[in-house]
């Protein structure tokens, strides 16, 4: 079924598969305040544009699945905004119908990766805060509210129409919310080195938060940042076909947890389906325009390319940009790690222009020096405010730098480090510089690696280049990756991790959500088997016929599917968690540890519990939303220890949580009620 709809939906309410939804034609920009349901699918017919007074408002598990080379892209205007509102398990996905058409019975969590791009657009959000352009005509060199940029990849109805326009004064502007975003086969080309890419985001505030963000497969960049001051979390970049990374314009804010495949999406030239550089840092349009690119990235994991010219540098210097990057994981680079490309080939001076700061003193000036300049930024305070001294052991506070960082199996030239100038403090044979904390780990095998797995496939030839294209990553660390000499600070935004890269040993955050994982080249997240549901498949039936959904427990008073347990993490090391989800919203619930498996079930309250033998109460819980996890941020104790099963035993342990229903006489005559379970073998 189709339905077009023009400036406003009406929706429905339910969840339905991608197999079963109605599909609506999105044919004209969006002028009110709008919500796309994970019951239909919308299909983008053009570029559509979100205009300003206006909110767009995407629920989990909605799919945006645009017909191929149709066009369809969609941008929010400088003063509308976006919520994407993803979960873990119910990710918000951009992609083509023919990725679609690879998914088994239309589950999002399966499919198969193709070779290819540009089968729709993109999407670009614009925002109101302070960037660096001089392409217009009226801008200045310093700060200046009234300048402004026209979007790339975008065309302007006319020389007056604005809505392709972004940046203005306003660094705490809110452009909305993204959570749990996959963007896959996009990248329209709009013309000659006019194309979009993956996320396109320009002068967006740091009130507007964004994490978890996916880029698979794109023909020019995978996420490109133009000036503001917006600060992003949990980013996974893979076969790009240009620049993993492109920071331009005056950026200002801090990024962690950044994932860096680089490979190809489709066999054209590097830059427009090969990748290019993995992070590509220029300071300003002209290099003594103010802002110019101030930033801090932190737990930064690259995956390169080995063969010589496959792809770029690891990290491209331009234009006066300055950026820590601290805490990082580099490999298998076939070119720089370190370049001082200095101009962006756009007409810029470069570093050193007009009394700017050189290349070489952005690595040996202070973060908080304030070297004065014609253009610098008077009377506006804390705009230079993502970077600090860092902490713990490595603290040189550098405007730009790259510190506590490990290094494997990179070409030999890798570490000439910027024509030359020694601005890492490593060489090829693994000497560091102490207070840098940097080191290449020695050798090239798979067991020094310092991550858990990685296998490439045959080499291919793209773009003329040999391509080696990674088909499995295990991306927990490994090695010298596992821990580092100092964390980013607790400022509010940074999370303190003592390792080096984007993943912890216990945690991969790639799970359920992304591309990655859904096509196999990342591990399965899920621990244990699930067991004893409450479908009506139980020997002993849930009591008054109160089955509820498939693999769950019986229904309960506000959830007619049943709550559902789920485990992920990993049993040796210990990274487990349990996480309990579909309870009444804020009743307290139990999570509950048994030896034995009491295969017919026992009726309990509400539902059947068959978590048997020797019980252990793990912990209690207060439910959040209908919610709760054992164990979370306020535990300190694991889920072994506390259950007495440890790592590698072989002891097998069998999970449930149970929890008070809402309604006393939901089902007579008691009140609680239990979730399916889940078996681990330690």
């Amino acid at each position: 079924m189709k339905t077009s709809i023009l400036t406003a939906l009406v929706v429905g309410a339910g969840v339905a598969g991608t197999a079963s939804a109605a599909e609506i034609l999105v044919t004209a920009d969006i002028t009110t305040s709008t919500t796309w349901t994970a019951n239909n699918t919308y299909n983008l017919q053009q570029q559509i544009y979100v205009l300003p007074g206006a909110t767009l408002t995407i629920e989990a598990g909605t799919v945006i699945a645009s017909d191929t080379n149709l066009g369809g892209s969609l941008a929010v205007t400088k003063g509308a905004q976006i919520f994407v509102q993803g979960t873990q398990a119910n990710p918000v996905i951009f992609t083509s119908k023919a990725d679609v058409a690879t998914w088994v019975g239309g589950d999002p969590k399966t499919g198969t990766w193709r070779e290819a791009a540009n089968e729709w657009g993109n999407l670009t959000i614009m925002g109101d805060a302070y960037i660096a352009e001089n392409a217009i005509g009226t801008n200045t060199a310093a700060p200046n509210a009234a300048n402004y940029a026209n979007m790339e990849g975008l065309v302007p109805a006319s020389p007056t129409d604005t809505k392709t326009r972004y940046g203005g004064g306003n660094d705490d502007d809110d452009s909305g919310s993204i959570r749990y975003l996959s963007l896959r086969y996009g990248g329209k080309v709009v013309a000659l080195t006019n194309e979009l890419n993956g996320l396109s985001l320009g002068g967006i505030g740091r009130n507007t938060e964004i994490d978890h963000v996916e880029i698979m497969n794109n023909v020019d960049d995978g996420i490109e940042i133009w000036g503001g001051t917006v600060n992003l979390k949990y980013l996974s970049v893979w076969n790009i076909g240009d620049d993993t990374f492109d920071f331009d314009q005056g950026w200002r804010g801090k990024a962690q947890f950044l994932l860096a495949v680089q490979g190809y999406s489709v066999n054209a030239a590097q830059g427009s389906g090969v990748g290019d550089n993995i992070f590509e840092m220029d300071g300003a349009e002209q290099s003594d325009y103010q802002p110019v690119t101030t930033a801090s990235v932190y737990n930064v994991t690259v995956i390169g390319q080995p063969h010589p010219t496959a792809g770029d540098h690891a990290f491209a210097w331009r234009d006066g940009a300055r950026v820590q990057v601290r805490n990082a994981l580099v490999m298998d680079l076939g070119d720089n790690l370190v370049n001082n490309d200095n101009v962006d080939g756009d007409g810029g001076n470069g570093y050193g222009f007009n009394g700017t700061l050189t290349y070489a003193q952005v690595w040996t000036t202070p973060y908080n020096a304030v070297p004065a300049h014609a253009n610098d930024p008077i009377g506006l305070p804390g705009f230079y405010s993502a970077q600090s001294a860092g902490s713990g052991a490595i603290g040189q506070g550098f405007l730009a730098e790259i510190t506590d960082s490990v290094f494997f199996r990179n070409v030999n030239t890798a570490y000439d480090n910027a024509n030359g100038s020694d601005v890492v403090g490593v060489t090829l044979l693994g000497a560091s510089n102490p207070a840098k904390g940097n080191v290449v780990i020695p050798g090239v095998l798979d067991a020094d690696a310092p991550v858990r797995g990685l296998t490439r496939g045959a080499p291919v030839v793209r773009g003329g280049t040999t391509q080696l294209p990674v088909v499995f990553l295990d991306p927990r660390p490994a090695n010298a990756a596992l821990t580092s000499n100092s964390a980013a600070p607790a400022d509010g935004f940074f999370t303190p991790a003592n390792y080096r890269g984007a993943f912890s040993a216990q945690e991969n955050w790639l799970c359920k959500w992304t591309a990655s994982f859904a096509y196999g080249f990342t591990p399965n997240c899920d621990l244990g088997t699930p067991f004893c549901f409450g479908d009506g498949t139980q020997t002993t039936p849930c009591p008054c016929a109160n089955n509820g959904g498939a693999g769950r427990g019986c229904a309960n008073s506000v959830n007619a599917l049943g709550a559902v347990l789920t485990a992920t993490g990993t049993t040796n090391p210990d990274s487990g968690v349990l996480a309990g989800s579909g309870m009444p919203l804020s009743v307290s619930a139990i999570y509950l540890k048994g030896n034995t498996n009491n295969v017919t079930g026992t009726i309990f309250g509400d539902g059947v519990r068959c978590v048997d033998g020797a019980l252990i109460r793990l912990r209690t819980k207060n439910n959040v939303g209908g919610a709760s996890s054992f164990p979370d941020s306020t535990d300190t104790v694991n889920l072994s220890t506390r259950g007495a099963t440890p790592p590698g035993s072989g002891l097998t342990a069998y999970y449930q949580v149970y929890y008070r229903n809402a309604a006393g006489a939901f089902c007579p005559p008691e009140t609680f009620n239990v979730s399916n379970g889940i078996v681990v073998t330690w």
